[in-house]
């Protein structure tokens, strides 16, 4: 089966969990033999051998306007609900180009599906539907009302979500969660949505070296310090200005706790100062954007994990913090605690809960031990298969359906 993958980002050039979850499942889907050709707006090698990669810009990834992916929000505007604000100029012009570009691809690939993730390619998908008649796949990874947290959102983007959910003949949910809100935002009815939660490749964790990048938290914890890490972009949606009066009400009971966040956006500057007005500044670091053995010594040097998010469609840093054996406290809000039960869990905006599981398991080394086992074994059960199975199952449910209506039709 031929299948026309439209995504906006792939590893290495990625700036969030999106592009970590389209490689991993394409992967998948290759090794159990369907063809992908995969399309992104930028020109770059990505080392990738099992699919054919299309640029549909001669531009570096440098050069995407890659806030428009995640924070499409105006945050300039106090009342998002009457905000007219268009997305960037130049996001828009991107995704101008990015379809044209596909007017050009799906006459060479000529594919059987078309599978489409989130708002930056549906109006792509929508086209290429047009001019190939093959079914769409519309892949909710994050809706607007998620990215903008507890604000309304951008308008032109909701339309552009709520179209192209209308036209998929399939629509796939990352979590319960993503599907209630497009059946309640959107009403689209629920037979239509079919969710298939995020994985991990386990194989990709191995052994990392024993010298850690943050050695200034190594010798803290040699002191008795607990390691409180979360990884995620500095924007409402994460919920990091609830984690801050969580920090400030943890470290009065308990002041050896150190939080480090690791990601950069729009909020930095508002965190860094909230941090120093609650007087928790000495205890908070912020890593900035990380990659690399960076990244992957923040989750090492942790204790525990939080993703305090306001709402997480599913939250692929959560498995991956599994992954490296730590402590795993996660919002209700984020459907990574679908699929992980081994951990602590609390609503978004209960600091005095959060403060609590992370006192717990800071003072008690029993709770620490059984969470992080018990999560170790959990993590070891994952695999994207079970999610290629499900692509695959509605791929061919599509294909079907579609050779059916033509011999009706003839």
């Amino acid at each position: 089966m031929n299948i026309l993958m439209l995504g906006w980002e792939l590893p290495p050039h990625n700036s969030g969990g999106l592009g970590v979850a389209c490689y991993q499942m394409a992967k998948q889907l290759a090794i159990d033999g369907v063809t992908i050709d995969f399309v992104v707006p930028y020109r770059a090698d990505h080392g990738i051998d099992f699919m054919t990669i299309h640029h549909a810009i001669d531009m570096a990834p440098e050069a995407l306007a890659t806030h428009g992916a995640y924070d499409s929000a105006c945050y300039s505007c106090d009342d998002q609900a009457s905000c007219d604000h268009d997305v960037p100029t130049s996001l828009r012009e991107q995704q101008q180009h990015y379809i044209k570009r596909i007017e050009q691809i799906v006459a060479a690939t000529q594919p059987d599906v078309i599978h489409a993730h989130d708002w930056l390619t549906f109006e792509a998908g929508i086209r290429a539907k047009e001019l190939t008649g093959k079914p769409l796949v519309a892949h909710v990874h994050a809706t607007e009302f998620d990215r903008s947290g507890e604000h309304h959102g951008n308008p032109l983007v909701h339309e552009i979500e709520y179209n192209g959910l209308l036209m998929a003949d399939r629509i796939i949910a990352v979590s319960q969660i993503t599907k209630d809100i497009i059946v309640k935002e959107y009403n689209i009815p629920a037979d239509k949505i079919e969710v298939v939660h995020n994985s991990v490749d386990v194989a990709d964790y191995q052994s990392l070296e024993d010298e850690n990048t943050y050695r200034y938290l190594t010798a803290m914890k040699q002191r008795g310090y607990t390691v409180v890490v979360s990884v995620g972009r500095l924007t409402v949606q994460k919920g990091y200005r609830y984690l801050l009066e969580a920090a400030k009400r943890a470290i009065d009971k308990e002041p050896k706790l150190l939080f480090m966040l690791a990601g950069s956006g729009e909020l930095r500057d508002e965190l860094l100062l909230r941090s120093a007005e609650l007087g928790i500044a000495e205890n908070v670091l912020f890593t900035g954007f990380v990659r690399g053995k960076a990244w992957r010594d923040v989750y090492t040097i942790g204790d525990i994990f939080i993703m305090p998010s306001v709402s997480e469609p599913f939250g692929l840093v959560a498995l991956e913090a599994a992954g490296h054996h730590n402590a795993v406290l996660l919002s209700k809000q984020s459907g990574a605690a679908e699929v992980l039960h081994n951990v602590l869990k609390f609503d978004f905006w209960d600091t005095e809960t959060q403060a609590s599981q992370i006192v717990d398991i800071a003072h008690y080394n029993s709770l620490k031990t059984t969470l992080t086992d018990m999560i170790t074994y959990e993590f070891n059960r994952l695999s994207w298969q079970k999610a290629a199975d499900q692509f695959q199952k509605i791929y061919s449910q599509l294909s079907t359906t579609e050779v059916l209506m033509a011999k009706a039709l003839a």
